[in-house]
């Protein structure tokens, strides 16, 4: 079905050519499943977008040889091109929001791409295949939703859209990028079901592009792991999951949180990926690219974060002189009597946090949006506590009301009714003026950096906004602060003047987390910090957070979807359903024991990395 031989794909940029493909082969059997994964920055995309050559016209240099159907891809003409895409391959992209026009019906751009596949349609049959295939992907009521555009549905909804839109004219070969990176556990498990489904229905084959390990166990039949451009190695899931060869993949692997793994010990494994134990959380695991590297990050923090530190090499070298994931194959008990030796993971399960003083305290908090019959509550009386010094996790799916929630804390919404206290003073009905003097105290972590981020300005001004709206410093004292914060969460002070886009998605979070402690908060509201993040990366900021939690006495709540990451991070955890909190309790507790239906059908929904534990999993939810 697709054979690629020797395939590079380089870029030009500036005075210079990257190469994000390099020498890159493999084949695909008909209705078989491929996993793409590896770092971001290691050529996935590169290589889905190079199987329908997406590349031409953009100025990439491709050659080598890729195959699909039979099709010469590289050297087809634009008619030929036209009839392989959408005809015998289709593509799912990572973002259905910018992939779908927000002024035209869902069941309209779906039946336009039928149209231009299938010549001769008319307009009545595209419409009746664009129901049909949303009906096949799961959408209920699909003949009136088919007239929704694509805010009036979900993030789920969406990528099953797109999913159907590519499903429209029955492709051979179904390509999907990222297709559940955003989506919380049940609804990627449904997705993922579904492209199981289908790929049992119709016999097309499949290939899969992920960062996240765990999607692959259940998914695919095969394994690619990529790392800058190349194959690191390949082969059957079972056997790469299950005993890999390469100390990248072993790495990868260890930085996989886990959600049944007691919270102490899941820390550990940033500790083994450079993490809070080590260098701190600019370092990297032994023999791992920085994912947050585009040729420059090379600066940790050393200690407690105060100075910054060469990584690579050096880094692999210290990691493996503390005896910790530098063969790759140590085990979780000698990873856990490493970190025990250097006093990592000792906070517990919240018993420090326990004794530290309330700083915010919700009673009955409500927010409603709407007026009169189109009022919709979004947070519906929840009542908690957060102390100084420990994290909060909070979990649930999309529209449960998290993020509604955690803005409500840092009063970037006024509450609809309740009680708001931040230590002792009621805050909930305060005016913005009486805010002004709490807010440098109160702070956020947004999900998505590039859109929290100016990109007219450099990250440093950007930084410096909430120390210069407090007042009391000059140009020069705000940037020297400036520069001791990028120190500190381990990015170089000499990128004062860069601009977001030119920063990786891990280095474009540090800076949120850097504004964030400008003006010294005593609480900051995380919201899905690490979402859209590898798994390497996502090690290294929560490692950061961990890091400067334990050096500044923050108290954090931390926003996910991610139950395994929130496990890692908190002392407690709240689970959110339709606005209400549904259960609360140590992180431990929730998670061995979780006593509400809801947060066991959370936790029954986690991907799991054991092929064959998935494969049951998925067949139970389809009994069920």
């Amino acid at each position: 079905m697709v054979e690629v031989r020797d395939l590079t794909v380089s870029f030009p940029v500036a005075d210079r050519t990257v190469r994000a493909l390099d020498g890159l082969s493999f084949t695909l059997q008909p209705g078989r499943a491929l996993g793409l994964v590896g770092e971001s920055g290691s050529g996935k995309s590169s290589l889905a977008a190079a199987l329908l050559d997406l590349h031409r016209g953009t100025g990439a240099e491709v050659g080598g040889t890729v195959r699909v159907d039979g099709t010469d891809v590289l050297a087809a003409d634009d008619a030929q091109l036209r009839r392989l895409r959408g005809g015998t391959a289709a593509m799912v992209f990572q973002d259905p929001l910018s992939s779908l026009d927000p002024y035209y019906a869902i069941g309209d751009q779906i039946a336009e791409v039928h149209r231009a596949h299938r010549r001769g349609a008319s307009r009545r049959d595209a419409r009746a295949k664009a129901v049909e295939v949303l009906e096949r992907v799961g959408i209920p009521d699909a003949v009136r939703r088919a007239r929704s555009r694509p805010h009036e549905f979900s993030g789920g909804m969406r990528q099953r859209a797109l999913i159907a839109m590519a499903l429209a004219c029955e492709p051979r070969l179904l390509i999907a990028d990222e297709p559940t990176t955003a989506l919380d556990v049940t609804v990627q498990a449904q997705i993922l079901d579904l492209l199981h489904g289908l790929r049992t229905e119709t016999g097309m084959g499949l290939i899969l592009v992920t960062h996240d390990l765990g999607v692959v166990a259940g998914s695919v039949d095969e394994v690619l792991v990529m790392k800058d451009g190349r194959e690191v190695e390949s082969g059957p899931v079972a056997a790469i999951l299950g005993s890999p060869k390469a100390t990248y993949t072993r790495a990868l692997l260890a930085a996989v949180p886990r959600v049944d793994a007691p919270r102490a010990g899941a820390r550990l494994l940033t500790v083994g990926s450079g993490g809070a134990g080590g260098r701190g959380a600019g370092g990297r695991s032994a023999g791992m690219r920085s994912t947050d590297s585009r040729s420059t990050d090379s600066r940790g923090l050393e200690g407690r974060g105060a100075r910054g530190a060469e990584v690579g090499g050096t880094e692999a070298r210290g990691v493996e002189a503390r005896g910790v994931g530098a063969r790759g194959s140590e085990t979780r008990g000698a990873e856990a009597r490493g970190a025990e030796a250097r006093g990592v993971g000792a906070r517990g399960t919240g018993a420090r946090a326990a004794e530290g003083e309330p700083l915010i305290e919700a009673r009955g908090l409500r927010r409603e949006f709407g007026r009169r019959r189109g009022t919709v509550t979004a947070v519906d009386g929840v009542s908690l506590t957060v102390r100084a010094g420990e994290t909060l996790g909070i979990v649930g799916e999309s529209g449960s009301g998290k993020t509604t929630l955690g803005r409500m804390l840092v009063r970037l919404l006024e509450p609809s009714g309740g009680e708001l206290r931040y230590r002792g003073q009621d805050i909930g009905g305060l005016r913005e003026r009486e805010l002004r003097p709490l807010r440098g105290q109160l702070q956020m972590v947004f999900q998505d950096p590039v859109s929290s981020l100016n990109p007219r300005r450099s990250i440093g001004e950007s930084i410096a906004d909430p120390l210069r709206a407090a007042g009391g410093a000059d140009d020069r004292q705000v940037v020297r602060r400036v520069r001791e914060l990028l120190e500190r969460v381990g990015l170089d002070p000499q990128w004062y003047h860069r601009y977001p886009h030119e920063f990786s998605g891990g280095q474009r979070q540090r800076v949120g987390i850097a504004r964030a402690l400008a003006p010294r908060p005593r609480l900051i509201v995380c919201d899905e910090p690490v979402s859209a993040l590898d798994v390497t990366t996502q090690a290294q900021v929560v490692a950061l957070l961990d890091e400067l939690q334990r050096e500044l006495d923050l108290a954090l709540v931390f926003i996910a979807h991610d139950l395994a990451v929130v496990r890692q991070v908190s002392d407690r955890v709240a689970v959110m359903r339709a606005g209400r909190i549904v259960e609360e309790g140590a992180a431990d507790e929730v998670y061995d024991a979780p006593r509400h239906p809801y947060t066991r059908g959370l936790l029954d929904a986690v991907p799991v990395l054991d092929p064959v534990r998935s494969a049951e999993l998925r067949a139970a939810r389809a009994a069920a």
